[in-house]
């Protein structure tokens, strides 16, 4: 017979920390009173509870009793989670056309997933946003402890909002972030079979152009290149005879593979790898990513993009993050947040200077031991990125031997083409694959719209 009489006890000893939250009613930029409940807060987490996670808390606009709970990893690693907010999925946006360089203004958006999900969005790993450690050895980071601390920030946080926890939960995240979702959503499978407090309604995970096995992700881009007619036949031909399918472990003195990848590289290297249509951003990335790289996020502080006039200044996508770090940076900006002072002297939307380790190098496991416990995934894919190109998520998910439930097949958002979907299925729990067409490597920044009639649908169980 189970015994709840520590109950108390553990809620003690969980929430040992002077973290607190505040609901935040106005925000410098937005004329008026938000028109949503937006909550901001520390959780603290760490051995010591030396790291503080900083996190933005929104209700769902529809009905937060009974809508799901959405917990939001972004990627990078060290993208803020205000930037999912922001510039993804939440119901704020800049007003690109009338920023000029000054403090610029907030609108609505209207294709926020809060229109039918309540999402917590968190800067992490620690170093990440407005999250800071106390000691110096909090800093040092890794795939491994940020899942960890991901997931103890989530119990600690659903004890302090304990209403929340009869809402079917899901962890969400794209990029590098699809990557730790799928590390927290096993962490919290684990923690229900251990019968952890507090008990979630966990039902399953959501990412987008996740990497997920490292170098295989890689090894998809001379493919896609190729099936997107950036290389021509001979180049792909050649590299794949004479690099013997593998891009990535080079063998120096295979000098035939490597003329070929320097052929292909010549008609990639002006490509941007996140939406192949899209200008490159030379202003924004001095230090380009390096293709086949693995890296994802490299992005230096793009604030020098507005000291050009608009006549020098070529549109690039680089140009709508500017007024992320005007506006965080911003003191009254921090004071509304309620950031505690003195703890963040200068906010990156990515910060590349984390001392993290990727610890793990593939997570295909994580998905084969999900999917075997029951819990649903949604993979859908921007089918313009070349960073994680859509063919290695369907690659890792056809590796899994499952039954397909649903054939490849287009979904619909206002009658037209939204992009392809397949279903997977093993006994009750289903992996639905989807591309979002003229996505990019964060599809939801690019098919807002489309997007988020796909997560309604699929959230409400419905077929795509």
């Amino acid at each position: 017979m189970k015994s709840f009489i520590s109950l108390p006890v553990f809620f003690l000893v969980l929430i040992k920390t002077t973290s607190l939250q505040s609901i935040i009613k106005t925000l410098p930029g937005y004329p008026g009173p938000l028109p949503f409940k937006l909550e901001t807060g520390y959780i603290s987490v760490g051995e010591d509870d030396e790291i503080e996670l900083f996190y933005y808390f929104i209700e769902s606009e529809r009905d937060p009793e009974t809508d799901p709970l959405l917990f939001w990893q972004t990627g990078g690693p060290g993208c803020s989670g205000f930037s999912g907010l922001v510039i993804e999925i939440g119901p704020l946006a800049f007003d690109l056309e009338s920023f000029d360089g000054s403090f610029p203004s907030l609108i609505i958006n209207p294709y926020s997933w809060t229109k039918v999900a309540s999402i917590i969005f968190i800067d992490a790993p620690v170093g990440t946003g407005f999250s800071y450690s106390t000691t110096s050895k909090g800093y040092l980071t890794s795939d491994t402890k940020t899942a960890n601390d991901n997931y103890l920030f989530l119990r600690k946080w659903l004890l302090k909002h304990p209403k929340f926890l009869k809402n079917c939960l899901y962890v969400a995240g794209d990029s590098y972030g699809g990557k730790i979702t799928t590390m927290v959503a096993s962490e919290i499978a684990k923690g229900i079979e251990a019968e952890l407090q507090p008990h979630m309604l966990f039902q399953g995970y959501i990412i987008g152009n996740s990497k997920t096995e490292g170098q295989k992700d890689d090894n998809e881009k001379i493919p896609y290149a190729h099936r997107m007619a950036l290389i021509s036949d001979e180049y792909f031909e050649l590299a794949k005879s004479s690099c013997h399918g593998d891009y990535v472990n080079l063998d120096p003195n295979n000098y035939k593979c490597l003329y070929a990848l320097q052929l292909i590289k010549e008609c990639t290297k002006r490509i941007d790898e996140a939406h192949i249509l899209e200008p490159k951003c030379k202003f924004v990335s001095p230090k380009p990513i390096d293709f086949l790289s693995g890296r994802l996020f490299m992005e230096d502080d793009p604030i020098d993009l507005i000291l050009l006039s608009k006549q020098e200044r070529p549109w690039c996508r680089g140009y709508n993050y500017v007024p992320t770090y005007i506006w965080a940076n911003n003191e009254t900006v921090q004071e509304a947040l309620h950031i505690r002072k003195g703890t963040i002297t200068n906010w990156k939307r990515c910060n590349n200077s984390l001392s993290y380790e990727e610890d793990v190098e593939s997570i295909f496991r994580h998905h084969q031991v999900l999917n075997e416990k029951g819990y649903q995934a949604l993979a859908y894919s921007g089918d313009h990125d070349m960073l994680i190109p859509y063919m290695s998520t369907l690659k890792w998910i056809r590796s899994l031997n499952l039954t397909v439930d649903d054939e490849w097949r287009p979904w619909y958002a206002g009658g037209q083409i939204a992009g392809y979907t397949e279903k997977y299925k093993k006994n009750q729990a289903y992996i639905t694959f989807a591309t979002v067409k003229g996505g990019g490597h964060t599809a939801l920044e690019y098919k807002p719209k489309e997007c988020l009639i796909m997560i309604e649908r699929w959230l409400s169980l419905f077929p795509l």
